[in-house]
């Protein structure tokens, strides 16, 4: 890989204004593609989801996807943009080998939504509006794999093999107007905006939005103009950032890049750019292409769109709650300052919170458990809260048995081990591994017993007025009783034998 020398960031910031445009896609989470039938489930058997419709094959025919329509128009009322009440699709040409058709059907200069904006909140709590110039509908293209090359890019391998498994999948793209006046913090408005718009699609149900699996990707569209000044530098679009971080430091990149280049006399190319995980940086795609060369016509082998206004108004009031106000809610609700609500958002541990609070746990030990002992589960293995082998309800149910005295912390983060490495459900765990609380007060009588004979000297301490002391005879006793015993009640004990007030 070329090494770049890049600009300081502060220095980049001293001289230019940076001047982002986000575009996303969202893959829509349909049983059925955006103009045939085929099914859209992931990991099949390659080129087994096709037709002649996907395929492009002369003589085959389109028909919209109602549900992808109706999950337009819901993300374009949530993004408080305005609904056409006619719109049509368009033909994108250009060739590539994962177009079948050679063309991809999308909407050019009529979009289903346009003209709205998104709130977001930055780390501080500061709120940036990002103004959306449109949402529109299309489909995805298929999949190439190239192989016999060392960066599994086309360049250099030997062959490339075609799944068009992918192609005709429903997507919406989401395209924000020129994002302004952001200054030193555009990454960060970049991966707030990202961050913001995958929990609104997620909490509209229209697609999973994991980034991850590119059911959602992000094109970074950046250029650098001389301070106080108007007219916008030329762009570069790093293309495909798959997560929330990449967002951030593509733009942050891309930043230093240009001022680099711009001082040193050079001129920027508008191109496309490829993302490098590893490091960070971007490397030139391809030169980018200007509207026109697409040769956008209107598609001739479908109707227009035309949602009456009764239809767009239900489905605004169906709308859920939108995730920034159930935010402010849930912050007040669980009584927890902007940055703990912003911890566990960054940890993505919201819906599970709420989910074990639903299953009857308070949201006090929903929190301790998710932020605790599960997300360093979670960071020590790769893996998000959500792709652990455990349940709200069965965090739930651990939160319960401790509540009734029946786990302590202690026993209670080895319950929540043995339900992660796949030994059953919370109460089976307890069972296998003989966990609860010995409460039993005889055995915990004896247990007391034994720690004063064995540790007469630091008894005499207690005896004569140390209380502190007591906390060496209480962990002898939890040693012990392998950790089992209620430390308060041992406690009591250890005074109440040795005829001290606690």
């Amino acid at each position: 890989m070329t090494v770049i020398d890049l600009e300081s960031y502060e220095d980049a910031l001293a001289t230019y204004d940076p001047v982002m445009g986000l575009e996303v896609h969202v893959e829509l989470g349909t049983l059925t593609k955006m103009f045939c039938g085929c099914s859209t489930e992931l990991k099949q058997d390659a080129n087994s989801q096709t037709c002649p419709v996907c395929l492009g094959l002369p003589g085959a025919l389109p028909v919209v996807n109602e549900i992808g329509v109706e999950s337009a128009i819901k993300i374009g009322l949530a993004l408080n943009c305005e609904i056409a009440e006619w719109c049509r699709f368009a033909r994108k040409n250009y060739f590539y080998p994962d177009m079948p058709k050679n063309f991809q059907t999308s909407q050019y200069d009529e979009p289903i939504a346009f003209d709205g904006y998104l709130d977001v909140q930055l780390e501080d709590g500061e709120i940036f509006r990002v103004q959306i110039e449109r949402a529109h509908m299309e489909e995805d293209t298929g999949k190439s794999t190239h192989v016999g090359g060392a960066t599994g890019r086309i360049h250099g391998a030997s062959h490339s093999l075609l799944d068009y498994n992918r192609a005709g999948i429903p997507l919406i793209e989401i395209v924000t107007k020129p994002i302004e006046g952001a200054g030193a913090r555009a990454p960060e408005v970049a991966k707030a905006y990202v961050a913001e718009l995958r929990e609104l699609i997620k909490a509209l149900g229209v697609s999973e939005a994991r980034m991850e699996m590119g059911q959602m990707r992000c094109d970074v569209n950046l250029s650098l103009r001389p301070n106080g000044t108007e007219t916008f530098g030329t762009r570069s679009e790093t293309k495909n950032v798959n997560s929330l971080r990449s967002v951030e430091r593509a733009a942050r990149f891309e930043i230093q890049r240009h001022a680099a280049v711009l001082n040193s006399g050079g001129t920027i190319v508008q191109e496309t750019r490829h993302f490098h995980e590893e490091d960070g940086s971007t490397t030139a795609g391809r030169i980018k292409d200007n509207a026109e060369d697409y040769r956008y016509f209107p598609e001739p082998d479908l109707v227009p769109v035309a949602p009456s206004r009764d239809w767009v108004e239900e489905l605004r009031k169906g709308l859920p709650e939108l995730p920034r106000l159930r935010r402010k809610r849930l912050k007040e609700e669980w009584g927890v300052n902007e940055h703990d609500m912003q911890s566990i958002l960054n940890a993505g541990a919201v819906d599970l919170i709420v989910a074990t609070t639903d299953a009857g746990a308070p949201s006090d030990q929903a929190r301790k458990w998710w932020m605790g002992e599960l997300a360093r589960n979670a960071n020590e293995t790769g893996r998000s809260l959500d792709e652990l082998p455990v349940t709200p309800a069965q965090v739930a149910r651990v939160a319960e048995l401790v509540a009734a005295g029946d786990l302590n912390d202690k026993l209670a983060r080895q319950v929540l081990e043995g339900v992660l490495a796949g030994e059953g459900d919370p109460d089976t765990v307890v069972e296998k591994r003989g966990l609860k609380v010995v409460s039993d007060e005889g055995a915990l009588g004896t247990a007391v017993d034994e720690a004063i004979a064995a540790n007469a000297a630091i008894a005499d301490k207690i005896r004569g007025g140390k209380v502190a002391a007591a906390g060496a005879l209480v962990g002898a006793v939890m040693k012990a009783t392998r950790g089992q015993a209620d430390a308060a009640r041992v406690r009591e004990l250890i005074l109440e034998k040795l005829g001290v007030e606690g």
